[in-house]
């Protein structure tokens, strides 16, 4: 710090400056990239609220989870809850990696008030973070920005396609509550259509390269940094089953495409940079077996997004020895 502050008039001197901060930085930066993989905690993140057509409204929760590979898990108790009220708000307790946006809502009570707070507390790694909720005008939101956040758009951007995009339908088939033993392959069979909106293809992250001319071109697009600051997300209908709550390992054949924030090329995930939606099964039917390593209570969760809006069903899975 004390090198930076002086003030050199040689332009030899300065040279020598920024190559030994240089050689500082670099290894400094190096190790803290590597030490996200694991051992770091997670926030909680209160997205904004939103009001559904018949005046209901709901606040809007996410997280960010600062490791690149550890998954952390947080049982609904004094290091997960919610505050007033009930402690058990329909959180996760299974956080991926990274930034999960728009998780789930939890119903706005009819007396609160705008200078009213909903408090989630998320303790990790011995760390206490909290998000506050509140129903100030600010941080109203709609499928609109919800798509910017998402990567199907580009931020602070519209479109008039997008502007009359609806939510894709999902049912799933079978009991809410069902019960497998460990090993055991559990079926899960989903029905998923979409408007089509937006169309198959890159959302609003799109990731052009700089040709010699000074245009654009997207031929290579892992070699160059996106357009936006935004993430950018594959568009299209996709679903993927996930664990929401449960901390066994669960094994999806098919395998899942990530429904986290992945942006590593080549990794299985919508934000990816060579990612593409896959095509559509028959009848928009989609088969899923999931396989258990450990007994206990799990929650998987189906989600089917277009890539800026999304929706989703539950299954409560007990599995026995």
């Amino acid at each position: 710090m004390a090198i930076a502050r002086q003030t050199m008039t040689q332009t030899g001197q300065s040279g020598l400056l920024l190559l030994a901060a240089a050689m500082l930085v670099i290894p400094q930066a190096v190790g803290a990239e590597q030490s996200y993989s694991r051992g770091q905690n997670a926030s909680p993140a209160f997205e904004g609220w939103e009001e559904d057509t018949d005046g209901s409204r709901y606040f809007l929760f996410g997280y960010f989870n600062r490791n690149w590979e550890e998954v952390l898990n947080v049982p609904v108790g004094p290091d997960n809850y919610f505050e007033p009220g009930e402690a058990d708000q329909g959180q996760p307790t299974h956080f991926f990696p990274r930034r999960n946006r728009f998780v789930f809502r939890v119903p706005v009570p009819n007396d609160f008030r705008e200078m009213d707070e909903l408090v989630w507390t998320l303790t990790t790694k011995g760390k206490e973070e909290k998000a506050y909720a509140t129903l100030r005008q600010d941080y109203f939101v709609d499928d609109l920005v919800k798509a910017s956040e998402q990567g199907a758009l580009g931020a602070g951007t519209s479109d008039s396609v997008m502007r009359g995009n609806t939510v894709p339908e999902l049912r799933v088939e079978g009991d809410t509550h069902r019960t497998v033993r460990v090993g055991e392959p559990l079926t899960l069979v989903a029905w998923a259509s979409d408007d089509g909106i937006p169309k198959p293809g890159k959302g609003g992250g799109s990731f052009p390269r700089a040709t010699n001319s000074g245009t654009f071109s997207t031929a290579r697009p892992e070699w160059t940094p996106p357009r936006q600051i935004t993430v950018g997300s594959s568009v299209g209908l996709r679903l993927s089953w996930y664990v929401y709550r449960g901390t066994g390992q669960v094994t999806f054949d098919p395998l899942q495409a990530k429904v986290w924030e992945d942006t590593r090329d080549g990794a299985n995930s919508p934000w990816a940079n060579r990612w593409v939606t896959p095509p559509l099964p028959p009848n928009g039917r989609w088969e899923v077996q999931a396989t258990f390593d450990t007994p206990g209570t799990y929650v998987l969760r189906c989600l089917a997004s277009d890539g800026g809006v999304g929706t989703n069903e539950d299954r409560t899975i007990t599995v026995t020895y």
